[in-house]
C-alpha cells in the first residue's frame, strides 16, 4: 500500500473543505412533494374483520383441542389394552353411511351443495349490510 504525501494529503483536504451547497435536479422536488400528496389523499387500507373472524376461530380451534383429545385417549387405551377388548367408546364398524355405494354418495353431495348454498347465502347477507 502506498503511503500519501504531503501534496496528496492537500488534495484531499481542498476537496473535504469545500462547502458546496447541493441542490437537486429540477423537477425533483416538485416529483417528490407530487408523491408526497398522492400518498396522504389515498384511503387508508381496510382492517381485518377480526370481530367477524374470531368466533370461527375459537370454534376450529376448540374442534381441534378436541381432535387432539380424542386421539391422545385412543393411542392410551390402544396402549393399556393387552388383550382384544370391545370399546363402547369407539365402534368397530363404521356406521352404514361411510360404506360406499350410491346413497351415500348422494347423501354427501347434497350435504355438500346444502353447506355451500347457506355460505353463499350467509355471505351475501353480510355483504349487503343488512344485519
Amino acid at each position: 500500500m502506498r503511503r500519501l504525501t504531503e501534496h496528496d494529503e492537500a488534495e484531499i483536504n481542498s476537496i473535504l473543505s469545500r462547502e458546496d451547497e447541493i441542490l437537486p435536479s429540477s423537477g425533483f422536488t416538485v416529483s417528490v412533494m407530487d408523491a408526497v400528496r398522492r400518498e396522504a389523499a389515498s384511503p387508508p387500507p381496510i382492517p381485518f374483520p377480526w370481530k367477524r373472524a374470531l368466533p370461527g376461530l375459537v370454534v376450529a380451534g376448540l374442534a381441534l383441542v378436541l381432535i387432539l383429545i380424542r386421539v391422545i385417549a385412543a393411542i392410551a387405551q390402544l396402549g393399556k389394552a393387552t388383550t382384544p377388548q370391545l370399546s363402547m367408546s369407539m365402534p368397530p364398524v363404521p356406521p352404514p353411511i361411510f360404506h360406499g355405494g350410491l346413497g351415500s354418495a348422494a347423501i354427501w353431495t347434497l350435504l355438500a351443495l346444502l353447506v355451500a348454498l347457506v355460505s353463499v347465502k350467509l355471505s351475501m347477507h353480510v355483504a349487503s349490510g343488512r344485519m
